[in-house]
């Protein structure tokens, strides 16, 4: 079983970048498809961007094209997210989730990760 602890966040401007880490222990890290995702107040835990346990795919929803990089370092156990040109509507709380996978994809729907962070809070002020 594996557990995610989520750092990086904080209070940034409108246009600043922030990282995101999620470190993962008590599993074999490179047999885990990875995401984030994001929950702001009242609204559901959506997704933001996945990746396959390889790195070698990867997804992102609309709204953070272009902004928006996840990437992981399977020596360190660690999957990123650089997120910059920050707006308002990107505040909100960022949960990093994991799933076990044999076939070198990502998943992009909540219901199918098993294991989630406790988040961290990402608020960008204008």
């Amino acid at each position: 079983q594996v557990q995610l602890v989520e750092s990086g966040g904080g209070l940034v401007q409108v246009g600043g970048s922030l990282r995101l880490s999620c470190a993962a222990s008590g599993g074999t890290f490179g047999t885990y498809a990875m995401g984030w995702f994001r929950q702001a107040p009242g609204k559901e835990r959506e997704i933001v961007a996945a990746i396959s346990r390889s790195g070698s795919r990867t997804y992102y929803v609309d709204s953070v094209k272009g902004r928006f990089t996840i990437s992981r370092d399977n020596g360190k156990n660690t999957v990123y997210l650089q997120t910059n040109d920050l707006k308002p509507e990107d505040t909100a709380t960022y949960y990093c989730a994991a799933r076990i996978d044999y076939s070198d994809i990502y998943y992009y729907i909540k219901a199918q990760y098993n294991y989630w962070g406790q988040g961290t809070q990402v608020t960008v002020s204008s």
